[in-house]
């Protein structure tokens, strides 16, 4: 057994290793870290509770995202644009969704409703989408065009790129106001803001998840750097309330170890699994998260 000092989790050195890795192989396929699982792991199993089990998270997200990011790069399925233009709104989110995570929501008893009905919404769009009619067959083309992404256009006004014999196209504008609020969000919750971003592009944009996962992952990864460093400036000059969020960098960096391997191994198998199935998978892991989030209010 090993004891964390800055967290006081008590448990085997491997088990954190090998509950991400788990997590993220799942989860990696969508476009999200994993994060929002990690968190939870974290209060429920491990017993860390308080503001910084959200910093810790989100140093998980910096460990373990780049191996998964790369494997879309090296595939050509990284929509770089998209990347930008989310980043662009869950940056600067983040960073007020941290300060509302510490003043407003250092409490886990109000903290887990408020996660649990955020999840819910992205839970119940991405069960609508999934079990929706089924889209019309395409040209039969090859696998490698199948999954080779082709950019169209870039700029304010809309992102154009072309993916499985298809156009795709959504507004530059509308992508920032959305991730502007998802930042805040992402970073109350502690998963970066570019995590809970990948379902709303699905089901709201109509972009394709096979296009989507890479770049919210490279947004969850810059913001998670930005929000880790901002809840270490706080801890470090803040007042005595801000002085226990820290994050816990041993443990969230084993936790990222296990991610990494993980990340890897779930965006190398993403090409080969339905896209169906890949949205039901994630709705089954938010849906998870939302009962035990939401039972809080009912006292179970």
């Amino acid at each position: 057994m090993v004891e964390f000092p800055v967290s006081g989790v008590e448990t085997y050195w491997w088990l954190p290793m090998a509950a991400a890795f788990c997590i993220a192989c799942l989860s990696s396929i969508g476009g999200l870290s994993g994060a929002f699982l990690i968190l939870p792991l974290q209060i429920s199993v491990f017993g860390f509770v308080g503001p910084a089990v959200t910093s810790t998270t989100l140093t998980y997200n910096i460990f373990s995202i780049p191996s998964g990011v790369w494997r879309y790069y090296k595939e050509n399925r990284m929509v770089w644009p998209l990347a930008f233009a989310t980043l662009a709104g869950t940056l600067p989110g983040v960073f007020l969704g941290a300060i509302i995570r510490v003043k407003w929501l250092p409490d886990p008893t109000s903290f887990k409703p408020f996660a649990g009905l955020v999840l819910l919404y992205i839970a119940v769009r991405l069960a609508r989408d999934a079990l929706g009619r089924k889209q019309a067959k395409k040209p039969a083309v090859s696998a490698l065009e199948q999954f080779n992404v082709i950019p169209r256009e870039f700029s304010l006004k809309q992102i154009k790129f072309g993916f499985d014999s298809s156009d795709y196209t959504a507004s530059t504008k509308s992508i920032f106001y959305i991730s502007f609020v998802v930042g805040i969000v992402g970073g109350a919750y502690g998963i970066g803001g570019g995590a809970l971003i990948a379902p709303i592009l699905v089901t709201v944009f109509g972009l394709p998840i096979y296009t989507v996962a890479g770049a919210t992952l490279f947004g969850t990864f810059v913001t998670s750097i930005a929000g880790a460093g901002f809840y270490t400036l706080l801890a470090s000059y803040g007042d005595g309330q801000t002085a226990n969020i820290a994050p816990d960098w041993l443990l969230g960096g084993l936790f990222g170890i296990g991610g990494a391997a993980g990340m890897y191994v779930g965006a190398r198998l993403q090409r080969y699994m339905p896209a169906r199935l890949i949205k039901i998978v994630l709705t089954v892991l938010l849906l998870f998260v939302t009962v035990r989030y939401l039972a809080t209010l009912f006292g179970w």
